[in-house]
């Protein structure tokens, strides 16, 4: 049962970085702020939604699939978002192959829908994790994230998550999809 599952879950909050060098402004930003950003790793990430979902449906309370390749290992995430697409009841693992792996969530009814090639680089601060992302095809996002109970409440946690990032000083746009959606969107 789902709920068993969710002795903690992810939410997060993510943002569009504008401006004429937005990486840069963001890293100065973060690092005013304390967050030292380690060197972008390549991300390799193969999206995919059971057969009988489509883009425009809720997400919530449907579980979805991703095989990331990240410096050579092979991820297998499975995320159902819970409130809203950025809060969500996540577990993941390390698997030896990723063709494998990708059979085999066809023959447990998945279809591949997007694929998402990014950039990013992460760093820590207090209050959880934050991600700078280069995103093929999308631009520059700060992502920040943070582990909670499952009883917390995660509109509040975005919304403490949302003081914080609006005060880092950068322009910034708010933007409440995942980055499956936000590439489907521009396709």
């Amino acid at each position: 049962m789902l709920a068993d599952a969710l002795r903690s879950r992810e939410v997060e909050v993510k943002y569009q970085v504008d401006g004429g060098d937005p990486a840069a402004a963001a890293e100065r930003a973060l690092a005013k702020q304390g967050v030292s950003l380690g060197s972008a790793v390549a991300q390799d990430d193969q999206a995919y939604a059971p057969a009988a979902w489509s883009y425009g449906q809720s997400k919530i309370g449907v579980a979805f699939a991703r095989l990331r390749t990240e410096a050579g290992r092979v991820l297998f995430t499975v995320k159902t978002p819970l409130v809203n697409e950025l809060d969500c009841a996540e577990q993941e693992t390390v698997v030896a192959d990723r063709a494998a792996m990708h059979e085999a969530l066809l023959l447990m009814g998945y279809v591949p829908t997007v694929r998402i090639v990014k950039y990013r680089r992460t760093g820590s601060w207090s209050g959880g994790q934050v991600c700078l992302d280069v995103v093929e095809g999308l631009g520059v996002f700060v992502e920040v994230e943070r582990l909670v109970s499952a009883d917390a409440s995660s509109l509040a946690v975005q919304a403490e998550l949302d003081v914080w990032v609006q005060d880092l000083g950068v322009p910034v746009r708010r933007v409440t999809q995942t980055y499956d959606s936000l590439l489907r969107a521009v396709v």
